[in-house]
């Protein structure tokens, strides 16, 4: 049975085949999510997808998930390599994923799961851990719901503007604390208006937009839906947002901290349903939590020292987790509480906890992978919650989560829940990333020490 978009702005197999040969598509971009969660693939010509492709299938290089951020081939990975030979890794087209590239002309995107040549998923492929996570739960008899809210700053400074100038002197789209501020966003909000309705022409439920505290910081939100369709969702986001400023000459970015005032968030919130879409969470008679919700928190409080590379995966993600910066520092759980690094909201059918970790850099699919995998955990082993947190997180003793990502990336190395959970093959690969970028860091030389000791050491 050919496989069902979930609404009418998303394309069936059969529409896309009938606007490719009327003309009214003509380029099809097949893509996946890398490590560091940008979208890779190619642009297939709507023919050639028709005739050869779409049955036919298409590879890309198995580089793509051994590299690091600039794209250079580096050593450690066993899943491939120089010696190895650099093969080929398949594209498994996930077909309800059909939709328009709405500020792209006659193009549409499908996004692909990734296989060896031998037909095996690639398990190291972000999408590929979060959809394991995803079948583990349907096997426990759980659907798992998620939404993103993910904050970005926008600059009237293109890109190659940018990077000409160091990325110094950037013009924010606001130069004041625009939280909430209608102003804010209206000032901005020819961009805004462009992506939202983008967005929703793309298949995508669109909420609303708001500004945020950093200049020229703002937040679009989307509805909740399936742990993957979300992580597929925020992708396709996060590249048409940069690719509309672009139109504009402007330029955004996603950087946890990308200067001294607040970081950017990727707030999580996450739930389960059973599997006929009824309520786990929730007690509906006694109006409180159920036994199982109290246990899936216990697993995310549980792991998220030693997950905490799946949420905060670079290393200017350290940055963002600063005692009153609305990052969390503290490994606790709060009703409806800011300070902590789950806070806890709804009630009903609404009832859900928001994981504040991740930063607007995480790779949502990791990220996802990590929270759902630890509520999982905790419902397994029942773990029991530790007691809420009263008052200000940052203030207490609670433990707190790494501060850098060379301590997040050992806790994820040695631990013994990651490997159960994902595997010893998916531990080495992604401690052999954090090694990469660490060791990048440490041989790099900053503007800091520069501006410190060019004239006085």
């Amino acid at each position: 049975m050919t496989p069902q978009p979930s609404n009418d702005r998303l394309l069936t197999v059969d529409r896309l085949k009938a606007d490719i040969r009327s003309g009214e598509i003509d380029s099809v971009i097949v893509s996946f999510t890398d490590m560091q969660g940008r979208l890779q693939g190619k642009v297939v010509h709507g023919e050639f997808f028709v005739e050869t492709a779409l049955e036919g299938g298409s590879e890309a290089c198995s580089y793509l998930l051994a590299v690091d951020t600039e794209m250079s081939t580096v050593d450690g990975y066993t899943m491939t390599s120089w010696d190895a030979g650099y093969g080929d890794m398949e594209f498994d087209l996930d077909l309800t994923t059909i939709r328009r590239v709405p500020y792209l002309d006659r193009t549409v995107m499908i996004q692909a799961d990734l296989n060896y040549t031998t037909g095996e998923r690639v398990p190291m492929s972000p999408r590929s851990l979060l959809g394991a996570q995803k079948d583990k739960a349907a096997a426990m008899g759980f659907h798992a719901l998620a939404g993103t809210e993910l904050e970005f700053m926008i600059y009237n400074t293109s890109y190659e503007d940018a990077q000409q100038g160091h990325y110094l002197n950037l013009t924010p789209a606001n130069l004041y604390n625009v939280d909430y501020s209608i102003l804010g966003s209206m000032r901005v909000e020819p961009l805004l208006r462009d992506i939202r309705n983008a967005m929703y022409e793309a298949g995508m439920i669109v909420e609303s937009a708001k500004g945020e505290c950093n200049f020229g910081q703002h937040e679009i939100a989307f509805r909740y839906d399936d742990v993957v369709t979300t992580a597929d969702n925020h992708t396709f986001y996060k590249l048409s947002a940069k690719h509309m400023a672009v139109q504009r000459g402007q330029s955004i970015t996603f950087m946890a901290k990308p200067n001294a005032r607040d970081g950017s968030s990727c707030h999580i919130h996450m739930s389960l349903r059973g599997a006929d879409g009824g309520l786990v969470f929730w007690d509906q008679e006694k109006g409180e939590r159920t036994a199982l919700y109290d246990h899936f928190i216990a697993g995310v409080l549980a792991t998220m020292r030693e997950f905490t590379l799946f949420y905060a995966p670079n290393i200017n993600s350290y940055k963002r987790f600063a005692k009153g910066s609305f990052a969390p520092t503290a490994v606790a759980w709060g009703l409806d509480n800011r300070s902590c690094s789950v806070r806890l909201v709804g009630k009903g059918v609404a009832a859900r906890m928001e994981n504040r970790l991740p930063g607007a850099d995480a790779n949502p699919y990791l990220a996802l992978s990590a929270m759902l995998a630890g509520g999982l955990y905790g419902i397994e082993h029942e773990l029991e919650l530790p007691p809420v947190m009263e008052g200000n997180a940052y203030e207490s003793d609670a433990e707190h989560v790494p501060h850098t990502m060379a301590e997040a990336r050992d806790l994820f190395a040695q631990s013994a829940i990651a490997r159960e959970v994902f595997g010893q093959e998916v531990v080495d690969h992604y401690t052999n990333y954090a090694d990469v970028e660490i060791d990048q860091f440490n041989a790099a030389i900053t503007d800091w020490e520069v501006r410190r000791g060019f004239e006085r050491h």
